[in-house]
C-alpha cells in the first residue's frame, strides 16, 4: 500500500501540499472515526482523478467516511486552489514562466446531474453539462480555471479568467499576473472585450468573425489544445457525477496541478 501511495503521490508533490492542507482537528472526548493519513487520503482522491473510477468501486467511498470527510473540508477550504498555485510559483521563481504569450480557451463535460453551473449544451442536443475555462502559458501551462455552464457565451467568460490569474512569483522582481499578449479564438470577437484587455494593457490576438485563415492564430493555440487533451487524461473530467460545482472544480484545479507537476519534475531532471 505504501508503494501504491508514493507512487500516486511522490514527496516533491506532497511536500507543497503540507504547506495549504489544513490540520486534522482533534476531539478531546475521544471516540469518532479514525481518521486516515494525510497522505493516504490524497493519494486516494489522486487515484480517482486520474482513473475516472465512481460508484462502489472508487476506493474514496470504500475508505469511508473519513476519506469523504476530509475531502470536503479540503474542498471548502480551498486546499486544490492554493496547491494550483504553489507549483506554478516555484515554476515562476526558475525563470520557466513565459508571460509574452498567453491562450484562453474552454471544453464542454455532460453533466449527469442537473446541479449548479450546469446548463444545456447548444452542441451536444440540449444535453446538460457545464464548461470548464482555462489560461493557458505559451508552453501550455494552466493558469487559473473556472467552470460555468454550457449554455453559457464565451464572451461572457474572458473576464472572469482574466482576472483570476493569481500574482505568481518571477525569478527576478515582483509578482506578476499580466500577460502581454492573450490569444484567442472568434467566440470572444466583441468590441468590448478587445477594449477592456487594452485598457489593462493586454494586446488581444483574436480571430476575426467569418476569417477563415487560421494559421498565424494557430501557430500559438496549438498550446491550449495540447493543455485540453492533458485534461483528458484526468479520466474523471469525461463526465460531471456531483450536483455541486466545488467538488468539480477541486478535481479541474487537481488535474491542472498535476500538469504543473509534471513540468516542474521534467525541469528538475533536465537541470543540472
Amino acid at each position: 500500500m505504501a508503494g501504491i501511495v508514493e507512487r500516486l503521490v511522490p514527496d516533491d508533490l506532497w511536500e507543497p501540499f503540507q504547506q495549504v492542507v489544513l490540520e486534522a482537528p482533534s476531539r478531546p472526548q475521544g471516540g469518532g472515526w479514525r481518521r486516515h493519513g494525510g497522505h493516504e487520503v490524497l493519494a486516494a482522491i489522486v487515484f480517482v482523478a486520474t482513473s475516472g473510477c465512481s460508484g462502489g468501486s472508487c476506493p474514496q467511498r470504500r475508505s469511508g467516511r473519513p476519506v469523504r470527510r476530509a475531502t470536503a473540508e479540503w474542498t471548502k477550504a480551498r486546499v486544490w486552489a492554493k496547491l494550483h498555485r504553489l507549483v506554478p510559483d516555484e515554476l515562476g521563481s526558475r525563470g520557466e514562466l513565459d508571460w509574452s504569450r498567453c491562450a484562453i480557451d474552454s471544453v464542454n463535460m455532460r453533466a449527469l446531474n442537473r446541479g449548479y453551473l450546469t446548463g444545456p449544451n447548444p452542441v451536444d442536443r440540449g444535453k446538460y453539462g457545464s464548461k470548464i475555462h482555462l489560461i493557458t502559458k505559451r508552453t501550455g501551462l494552466p493558469l487559473p480555471v473556472g467552470i460555468s455552464g454550457a449554455n453559457v457565451h464565451d464572451s461572457q467568460a474572458l473576464t472572469p479568467p482574466v482576472q483570476g490569474i493569481p500574482p505568481i512569483r518571477s525569478r527576478r522582481g515582483p509578482r506578476r499576473r499580466k500577460p502581454g499578449k492573450l490569444h484567442d479564438d472568434k467566440g470572444h470577437d466583441y468590441r468590448h472585450l478587445r477594449q477592456w484587455l487594452s485598457q489593462r494593457g493586454i494586446q488581444h490576438r483574436i480571430t476575426r468573425k467569418g476569417r477563415r485563415d487560421l494559421t498565424r492564430l494557430g501557430r500559438h493555440r496549438w498550446t491550449i489544445e495540447r493543455t485540453m487533451a492533458r485534461l483528458a487524461g484526468c479520466r474523471r473530467l469525461h463526465r460531471r457525477y456531483e450536483r455541486k460545482a466545488e467538488p468539480f472544480l477541486a478535481f479541474t484545479s487537481l488535474a491542472c496541478t498535476l500538469i504543473c507537476y509534471r513540468r516542474l519534475k521534467t525541469t528538475s531532471i533536465a537541470a543540472p
